[in-house]
């Protein structure tokens, strides 16, 4: 039997990927409705489907624009961090991102509606420069990236008022440095 030029290489990035694209078009397709139910949003401590919304709010995006930005690096970036650092160990680094993210918003942005992948995909591009991590020494580019990246939305988040959440990224890109110190710690120590 002959095999598929097609290698589904990364069964967690693709996941997520599939699994938004879907709730892209149900959302379109029920005037907002998906998005709703699975946006991250302040309700009741008492209501189970906020902790739920709190995981859910990285599928839905508001549209086609906001679910390409966020894809375009998730699908470059992320097979890379799933290779090394296991499809189980991405799934998790993901729930606890949004979990974090998710959190953080219920408790100190009551009003405020969380979605898209973005938080996500700054984990994985502070995650992926901690690849080349060598015994006792960190490379220039993970400080580079961070500074650039953390930095950039630390900026935008002061200078400008958009629907973006700025620090939904500097939260990824947090979890994401932490994730990478945790994996690589020993390494880094033994230089």
């Amino acid at each position: 039997m002959k095999k598929s030029p097609i290698n589904f290489n990364s069964p967690v990035i693709l996941g997520v990927f599939f699994v938004s694209l879907i709730v892209l078009f149900l959302n379109n397709s029920t005037g907002g409705a998906a998005n709703r139910m699975l946006a991250c949003y302040r309700t009741s401590w008492s209501d189970p489907f906020m902790y739920l919304r709190m995981l859910t709010h990285v599928l839905p995006h508001q549209n086609m624009s906001h679910f390409a930005g966020n894809f375009l690096l998730f699908l470059a970036v992320g097979p890379i961090v799933e290779e090394k650092y296991g499809s189980a160990n991405t799934a998790v680094m993901f729930a606890v991102t949004a979990a974090v993210t998710g959190l953080i918003y219920v408790v100190f942005f009551r009003g405020v509606m969380l979605i898209g992948a973005s938080g996500l995909v700054f984990m994985l591009i502070l995650l992926a420069s901690f690849t080349n991590i060598r015994e006792g020494r960190l490379p220039l580019t993970v400080l580079l990236v961070g500074l650039l990246y953390i930095g950039n939305e630390a900026i935008n988040g002061i200078v400008r008022t958009d629907n973006i959440s700025q620090l939904g990224h500097i939260i990824g890109g947090t979890c994401g440095a932490g994730f990478g110190f945790f994996f690589h710690g020993n390494k880094m120590r033994k230089g």
